[in-house]
């Protein structure tokens, strides 16, 4: 057992029980020509992410954690995209459209895969969303179940959506959510603020909150270097 320094109290986890999930660092939501950028947003505010959670996978490589990787995306044909999520916002290039990455959030298109400092390795999981959350109409809770998975260290954008999503999904599950702050992000900084502390909040309602330096030290590792941006520790919200 290893003891992780968190809002709002230290956590005790398993690592043999954990797994690292990285959600949704993909082209189309971090690069120029994606999703993202077809909404309006400023992409660039995602980009801090990566060097913390690349430690972060570095760490559990090294030490034979469980990574389970997630990609939000739909069938070539959209048979499976809800026209309600189709049609929603005023973007530039909508779901299935053609773009510079290719069409947009369409599995196995070079938007949909993930950022190359992440990219998978053979063997560990890739869970492929058409949602928000990670566990609906996907297979990832009998992927944790069959590996005994108790503890989950998540990362990933954006912080309010498919993280906050995802987080949720797991706590009614049972697991226990150790969310990295550093390596979450937003376009809209004070959403990933709020999104972090009401995950801490009334004890920890949803989980725990840390970050890659605490996480890191928890496990007898130096922190890595702050290259893409720096996170403000968080203080337990009650």
């Amino acid at each position: 057992m290893i003891t992780i320094d968190a809002a709002p109290g230290p956590v005790p986890i398993d690592p043999d029980r954990s797994a690292l999930v990285i959600i949704d660092m993909q082209r189309d939501f971090l690069e120029p020509g994606g999703f993202g950028a077809s909404l309006g947003n400023d992409v660039t505010r995602l980009a801090r992410t990566i060097g913390p959670c690349s430690a972060l996978l570095g760490l559990a490589r090294e030490r034979a954690i469980t990574v389970i990787h997630t990609r939000e995306g739909h069938r070539a044909d959209l048979t499976d995209a809800p026209r309600s999520k189709l049609e929603r916002g005023a973007a530039s290039l909508r779901i299935g459209d053609v773009g510079p990455l290719g069409r947009i959030l369409i599995r196995g298109e070079p938007g949909h895969d993930i950022v190359p400092a992440l990219h998978p390795l053979p063997g560990e999981p890739v869970i492929d969303k058409p949602g928000k959350g990670a566990f609906y109409a996907t297979d990832l809770h009998a992927i944790l179940r069959n590996r005994g998975i108790e503890a989950l260290i998540v990362c990933g954008v954006t912080t309010e959506v498919c993280v906050h999503t995802t987080v949720r999904e797991a706590n009614d599950r049972g697991y226990r959510c150790i969310v990295a702050g550093d390596c979450c992000g937003s376009y809209f900084p004070e959403f990933h603020e709020v999104g972090l502390r009401m995950i801490s909040a009334q004890g920890g309602i949803f989980g725990w909150v840390s970050d890659s330096a605490r996480i890191l030290s928890a496990f007898g590792r130096p922190a890595a270097p702050r290259s893409f941006g720096s996170h403000t520790r968080l203080r337990s919200t009650n």
